[in-house]
């Protein structure tokens, strides 16, 4: 994955360091330093693959020798603590081979640096770590002064401002993320924490192979040393801007608590005096959002960025799903249903009532799957239908390999994301409102990258239908989107796995789908289908054995070896071509992109990075018809013949085995999956339901001392949350649904009773089905049978029958009871004001308010009341539409309400703050603002009177509150006598 680093840091004397001796060991080579009279010598050192002088104009010719250069830099430089150089290293995104990475180094250098004025050194390091990954970066040794053709002039200040560095970091990411995209590569380097100053975060793990101290120069340039260096500088920034931190965080989930802001501030600080700063600056961020606290009694956080690209892309969601722009007529849906019916496409019953959904008019669709459905055979005929009507149908996916699936199921013509993206930035390929943009394998996409999807084709007017599979392979970036528009906006479904042969294995992959991985292996288990073995090293033999076998009996099937991490992957290709060496031809010696490996005619392959020349996508799999040290031969899975030289292309290696993540969306006749520790639910639904005949399951009793172990591993829910979701958590549906209760049954209920008959055919926005199909349009998820048969007749046409959607419905029921039991509320309030306790008619208003908001959110109206005590503005608010904020303070009750160990918690805190705001305004004799503090005070110990088990709670807390001494009174009363306060009189709805 491509990772942003980019590190400056000036040379100097008064560090002992040499700008020859600098330079001999970034070039890895052999320079005299006329100065100290010695030579430099470090052409052992291994890992350079380009170095080049750089120079600007009018520099003098010699200097593009770099012993004549830099011997230039440190004559010219008198003083004992003068800065000799500046020097600038960046990581080069590893998906690029090493011509693609030098030319891209060369332009950025040529464009900042010597474009400028500056000569510049440039040497590219290709070193590679303990996993066999190369970790490519730059170096980049720059001159401080002017240059003409005399030689050096005076220093450039200009060239130390800090805004200089900013522009460098920014600049370095457009510019790769600009080549990454017009290669087709699927990554990216997340810049966007430079949005505001410039300034991104260093990744420690990033540095290099282990660094050698550079004779003479007596800097310590060892990793660890590099490592606390880095670690420092991003503890300094984050306590400058702790939104770095905060924007880092979210990269890949949307939530998080203080312990992953914990690790974080570990990881960016050296030591415990800078780790506690940027703990604490990161907890006082301004742009730190507290959500409440989780299923595991843990605060949760997210961002307000987080939150505004939510809600970006709900609004933008919400605004397609009402248009309705793009309908197919229906003769064109008949004449495309019969032509795929000619070429023996025959759409089941569900296929086909999810192809009339996707092209009835409305401009958002959306497709939820199992794996093995037939997603792409409907899509193709959905392409038919589309294009018969004059829309152009576009197809995208996250990685090169999905969108080649898209592509070769369907016919819809697909690219990746980020190549669309990259159109759009150069106002190139942007949607029009006779688009239809399709969407594959949503699921994986991330919250920011959807969100710009669908805003720019909201405001296009186009089209958009995402499919995919929210229990499949969750996106590597932040986010839940695909399931959180699903859950908002409902869906079409397929159910109906077509992929397995046999009838139990589709039952086996429904289980997968629906979270019964115990009952899938059970099932496989059952047919001898799972093996276990006393050592994952005796598994990892015995499924090459079972591999083989299967090879030798069937040889034109299909089959991939499958399991979770890389490392993994290349032991399982060197068995598996161990095995299968008698069948190859001539070994050769290849360096490719990994390392060092040996090919040979029938070798299975794996392409590693998109090539549009070669049409050849990250994950395409092929076998090697011709095998040289300069050139292959290789023919693709899909049929292609291709031929490469090696100097252009070698992000290829063995294929026998692939990362689960690599098999998203392949089928292939047998699976053979070694099962490790990492699997989860996600990757174990994927990898258990990409075989049509048959998958054999292997795993080893070292990594899980049993079936059931194997099980609990391999069910284990990583979905990717929203924070949305915690926003919109109901904390009483969530408490029914822990224990088993059907809460949908009792949303129906209570909607039969509150709605009237005459409206309940337009709740949620529900519409009559059509052809007869009752729930066509009903929001569909966990649930969903109930939601199809509980029709609500209408009383105007009792002869129709109606979908409701009883989640909406219920949303919509509870905001009307919200408002109105706002509106009583404020009324008393208003007649207290007034020094009344309210008329018979409105107490009685607020008495049926609270019955009404009671049946549709049990102890709604007493968390409200809590809210508006706190809050007494936030009634008005409510009563007069504007409930936003009201909905938080009522949720934040209802929490504190359910998790009583917090409510005190936050009592206490909220009082010893209140008591020291009261000081504070009392000893500056602002008077007024302390008789305000005193009052919230009174209020709040007035308020333990009613709550007797809070109360409770805080009886052992009592020197937290000031306690100091027994009065005998109860709770409330004794903490209001020990501070002077007088509660007597207050605002309050004691009715």
């Amino acid at each position: 994955m491509a990772i942003y680093h980019l590190h400056v840091k000036v040379i100097g004397r008064a560090a002992g360091s040499s700008a020859v001796a600098s330079a001999a060991y970034r070039a890895a080579s052999r320079l005299r330093d006329d100065r100290i009279e010695r030579s430099h010598d470090f052409t052992a050192k291994r890992g350079v693959v380009h170095s080049e002088i750089m120079l600007p104009e009018n520099a003098p010719e010699e200097w593009r020798d770099r012993e004549s250069l830099w011997n230039a830099v440190e004559a010219v430089e008198v003083r004992k603590d003068a800065q000799l150089a500046r020097e600038v290293e960046f990581a080069i995104p590893r998906e690029m081979n090493e011509a693609e990475g030098i030319a891209l180094a060369r332009d950025f250098v040529q464009s900042e640096f010597v474009d400028q004025g500056m000569i510049a050194d440039l040497n590219v390091h290709w070193d590679r770590g303990a996993d066999g990954l190369p970790k490519p970066h730059a170096h980049v040794m720059l001159t401080m002064r002017s240059v003409d053709k005399d030689g050096f002039g005076k220093k450039v200040r200009e060239w130390n401002r800090t805004g200089m560095v900013e522009r460098w970091r920014e600049r370095w990411a457009e510019l790769a993320n600009e080549r990454l995209a017009e290669l087709d590569i699927d990554a990216r380097i997340d810049h966007r924490s430079l949005e505001d100053q410039g300034i991104a975060l260093e990744p420690q793990s990033q540095i290099g192979s282990p660094a050698q101290r550079i004779t003479n120069e007596g800097s310590p340039a060892d990793r660890a040393e590099l490592h606390r260096e880095i670690a420092c500088d991003n503890g300094a920034r984050i306590i400058a801007n702790p939104s770095l931190a905060l924007e880092a965080i979210t990269h890949q989930q949307s939530t998080f608590t203080d312990r992953d802001m914990a690790r974080f501030a570990h990881r960016h600080s050296d030591g415990i005096d800078q780790f506690n700063v940027v703990r604490s600056a990161m907890r006082n961020a301004p742009d730190l959002v507290p959500l409440g606290i989780d299923e595991r009694s843990e605060d949760r956080f997210t961002t307000r960025a987080m939150i505004e690209a939510e809600q970006r892309l709900h609004r933008a969601a919400e605004r397609m799903a009402e248009k309705r722009h793009h309908e197919v007529r229906e003769n064109h849906l008949d004449a495309a249903l019969a032509r795929a019916a000619e070429r023996g496409l025959i759409l089941s019953g569900e296929q086909a009532d999810v192809l009339k959904q996707i092209t009835d008019g409305r401009d958002l669709g959306i497709v939820v799957g199992h794996a093995g459905t037939g997603k792409s055979a409907m899509l193709g005929v959905a392409r038919d239908a589309w294009e018969a009507d004059g829309f152009e149908v576009r197809g995208v996916a996250l990685s090169g390999i999905a969108a080649d699936g898209l592509e070769n199921g369907s016919g819809i013509s697909s690219r990746t994301i980020a190549s669309l993206e990259h159109g759009w930035a150069n106002d190139r390929n942007h949607l029009t409102a006779r688009d239809v943009l399709v969407i594959d394998e949503a699921g994986m996409v991330g919250t920011r990258q959807l969100e710009r999807v669908l805003s720019h084709a909201a405001e296009a007017g186009a089209k958009v239908v995402l499919v995919g599979d929210p229990q499949q392979l969750q996106s590597i970036e932040a986010g839940a989107a695909f399931r959180s528009l699903h859950e908002r906006h409902g869906g079409a479904r397929i159910e109906e796995v077509r992929r397995q042969r046999a009838d139990w294995q589709r039952e086996a992959t429904r289980d997968l789908a629906t979270g019964q991985t115990g009952a899938a292996i059970e099932a496989y288990r059952t047919q001898g289908m799972v093996h276990a073995a006393a050592t994952r090293k005796e598994a990892r033999t015995n499924l090459i054995e079972s591999w083989d076998r299967d090879r030798q009996a069937v040889p034109d099937h299909s089959r991939i070896i499958l399991t979770h991490t890389n490392a993994e992957v290349r032991l399982l290709n060197e068995l598996a071509r161990a095995r299968a060496a008698s069948d190859l031809g001539e070994d050769v010696s290849v360096k490719v992109e990994r390392g060092e490996r040996r090919f040979a005619q029938g070798d299975r392959v794996m392409f590693l990075q998109n090539d549009r020349g070669l049409s050849v996508k990250n994950g395409t799999l092929g076998t090697i018809r011709d095998a040289s040290a300069q050139s292959m031969s290789v023919r693709t899975d899909d049929g292609h013949d291709i031929v490469f030289d090696l100097k252009n292309y070698n992000r290829f290696d063995h294929g026998y085995a692939a990362t689960i993540h690599k098999a998203q969306g392949m089928t292939v006749d047998r699976t053979h999956v070694l099962a490790t520790p990492g699997l989860d639910a996600h990757g174990s639904y994927v990898a258990l339901s990409r075989h049509r005949d048959g998958m054999d399951l292997h795993y080893g009793r070292d990594d899980f001392a049993s079936q059931d172990r194997l099980i609990r591993n391999l069910s284990r829910d990583r979905a990717k949350d929203m924070a949305i979701d915690y926003a919109e958590a109901d904390p009483v549906q969530a408490y029914a649904e822990r224990r088993g209760i059907t809460f949908r049954e009792r949303v129906i209920e209570v909607l039969r009773k509150i709605v009237p008959e005459r409206l309940r055919d337009r709740i949620g926005g529900s519409r009559p089905a059509r052809d007869g199909a009752l729930g066509t349009d009903v929001a569909q998820g966990p649930g969903r049978e109930e939601a199809r048969t509980d029709v609500c007749p209408s009383a105007d046409a009792p002869q129709k029958a109606v979908a409701v959607n009883p989640e909406a419905a219920l949303r919509k029921a509870r905001t009307e009871a919200l408002k109105r039991h706002a509106r009583a509320v404020d009324a008393i309030f208003t007649a207290q004001e007034r020094g009344s306790s309210g008329t018979p008619d409105q107490l009685r208003d607020l008495s049926e308010a609270r019955a009404s908001f009671e049946e549709v959110r049990p102890d709604g109206w007493r968390d409200a009341e809590a809210a508006y005590a706190k809050g007494p503005t936030l009634a008005r608010e409510a009563g007069s539409g504007q409930v936003n904020r009201t909905i938080r303070a009522l949720q934040l009750e209802t929490q504190l309400r359910t998790a009583p160990e917090r409510r005190a918690a936050q009592f206490v805190e909220r009082w010893q703050k209140l008591h020291r705001t009261s000081l504070t305004h009392y000893q500056s004799g602002t008077m007024s603002d302390y008789r305000a503090t005193r009052a919230e005070m009174g209020e709040m110990a007035k308020s333990l009177q009613r709550d007797p088990q809070l109360e409770s709670l805080l009886a052992n807390r009592k020197t937290e509150l000031g306690i100091r001494m027994e009065s005998g009174r109860r709770l409330g009363a004794e903490l209001a006598f020990c501070h002077g306060i007088d509660i007597t009189r207050g605002r309050g709805l004691g009715l």
